[in-house]
């Protein structure tokens, strides 16, 4: 097992091959993987972070804008927004369980460790309000809150002692047989690389990849949930796909037929939050007739409305003119990417766009998966919090709470309570890929989703749409089989966790929080649940 005094693997030779091991395999690098692996490591575990990132940005928590939801002191009146914006689904529980410890995890990793300099007004935090929030309670850095937040924890946690940090390195499977999870399969070599450890904590990020439009950085293709899936470990929610209302729409000059994967950037809800209004192509406000609570109602119900009123009318912009400062100074960063995209004035195109994946692997209080060993965490883990519908920035909040608990509970396991399995070897005994096949099979995957499982959804379309589906996916199996590569077993996560998107949706017959049901209503838009 790996030296006391640092968080560097062992290395062994077994047959011929090498394999690694350690106490705390973490996969990912955002805020989720970043807290757990801080957790383990406090408690005495040597750590080692896989991450097939090569920079901050390749991680959906640098792209993270409005900021990091607190109590302010008041933990039950979080839990009620929370709740309220799930359409009444969240798990009560977990959310007792994320509002109590929310202050504490903020202060200590946020403020005491890595020194994040959240923004002030006359010496006091300048707590900020987002849609479906009761009040201002939210820390933030502007309106690029992850940037600040990943870049010095990824910097802590690499200097740790007892942290190895592995970027650009790739997980292709889980190394689980009927006793639970036993560590990973990596890239490094052909036939899969094996590393050992006592536990194996899942923070992959979503499944922005799967649509054509996404907030998620690319690369988000649902890896933690497809080889949790492969493992038999269950997975929960997955029909609830969160979109966010207010993506900037100036990058949709490209045929819809061709639906090749492009991030963009949100205007924050902080914006909302502080008085910027959405109008229709005909200059009209149309939120105040459609929910109490006007822009700043829920994100499945704004999403729903901002489409349905671009459809109407041709576009939607929101109107930042009104804001309490002006743009530029309010938001300079939000400001600086609108102009480079050529906004000129207070009006910026906006459209619907996939954000969040509401489920995943299935966990309990401390991350726990359903297998022995396995522990999820970040928006990969299904931890009830969120349940139908997310409440605007709780994303940052529930990896930070988590990932310290799962990491916690992960290094009190004991090494060697379980003998490991001969790792398997990958084949890799065919040709390559034939030119442009990940690509277009991605571009039939996102098409499929884009059409029949997005913001609005119908059964009969639903239903076809998993057809469609599972055939690809065998399709990319019969490769899998014989050759690896990282883009293969992306492509093959893809399929998998579309898969499960389709076959959950198919599930859920009637409207829930963000799986909205076309057939139920003549109306595209609801102005309650």
């Amino acid at each position: 097992m790996p030296d006391d005094e640092t968080g560097r693997s062992d290395t062994e030779e077994v047959d011929g091959r090498t394999v690694e091991s350690t106490d705390v395999l973490v996969v990912g690098s955002g805020i989720a993987g970043c807290a757990a692996a801080l957790g383990a490591a406090r408690d005495g575990a040597s750590v080692l972070v896989l991450t097939k990132a090569s920079r901050p940005d390749d991680a959906s928590t640098d792209w993270a804008q409005g900021g990091i939801s607190t109590t302010r002191g008041d933990p039950a009146s979080l839990k009620r927004d929370i709740i309220a914006a799930s359409d009444g689904t969240a798990d009560p529980n977990a959310v007792d369980v994320l509002v109590e410890n929310a202050d504490d995890a903020v202060t200590d990793v946020l403020l005491e460790t890595i020194d994040v300099e959240f923004d002030r007004a006359d010496g006091e935090f300048d707590y900020a309000k987002e849609a479906a929030h009761s009040t201002e309670r939210i820390l933030h850095v502007d309106a690029s809150t992850g940037t600040h937040i990943l870049r010095p924890f990824l910097r802590f946690i690499d200097d740790h002692d007892r942290i190895e940090v592995r970027d650009d390195t790739a997980v292709l499977d889980l190394l689980a047989d009927d006793r639970g999870v036993h560590g990973v399969l990596t890239e490094k070599s052909s036939s899969g690389h094996p590393i050992y450890a006592n536990a194996t904590i899942l923070a992959t990020g979503g499944i922005g990849s799967l649509y054509s439009h996404t907030t998620n950085p690319p690369g988000s293709t649902g890896d933690g949930i497809a080889m949790a899936a492969l493992a038999d470990a269950e997975v929960a929610d997955m029909e609830y796909v969160q979109f966010h209302p207010t993506a900037f729409a100036g990058d949709e000059s490209r045929d819809a037929r061709d639906p090749s994967n492009e991030a963009t950037f949100l205007l924050s809800e902080a914006l909302r939050g502080d008085g910027a209004r959405l109008l229709n192509g005909d200059g009209e406000r149309f939120m105040p007739s459609l929910h109490e609570d006007a822009e700043l109602a829920p994100r499945d119900v704004v999403a729903r409305a901002v489409a349905a009123e671009r459809a109407r009318t041709g576009e939607v912009v929101l109107d930042v003119s009104t804001l309490s400062e002006p743009f530029v100074e309010a938001f300079p960063n939000l400001a600086s990417k609108c102009a480079d995209r050529g906004v000129d004035g207070d009006r910026i195109p906006v459209a619907p766009c996939e954000h969040f994946l509401c489920g995943g692997i299935d966990v309990d209080d401390r991350g726990r998966a359903s297998l022995d060993g396995l522990y999820a965490v970040g928006e990969c883990a299904r931890t009830g919090v969120h349940g139908a519908n997310r409440l605007a920035s709780t994303s940052l909040l529930e990896g930070l709470v988590w990932g310290l608990r799962a990491g916690e509970d992960a290094a009190a396991l004991e090494a060697g309570r379980r003998a490991r399995p001969d790792p398997p070897e990958l084949r890799n005994s065919d040709p390559e890929l034939p030119p442009r096949f990940a690509a277009e099979k991605f571009t039939r995957l996102r098409l499929t989703m884009d059409e029949n499982l997005g913001l609005v959804r119908d059964p009969d379309d639903v239903r076809r749409a998993g057809g469609v589906l599972r055939r690809l996916k065998g399709e990319v199996d019969a490769y899998v089989r014989t050759r690896t590569s990282r883009d293969l077993y992306e492509l093959r996560n893809a399929a998998v966790t579309a898969v499960l998107v389709a076959r959950a949706a198919s599930e859920r017959p009637k409207s829930v929080g963000c799986h909205y049901v076309a057939e139920e209503s003549n109306a595209t838009v609801s102005a309650d649940h």
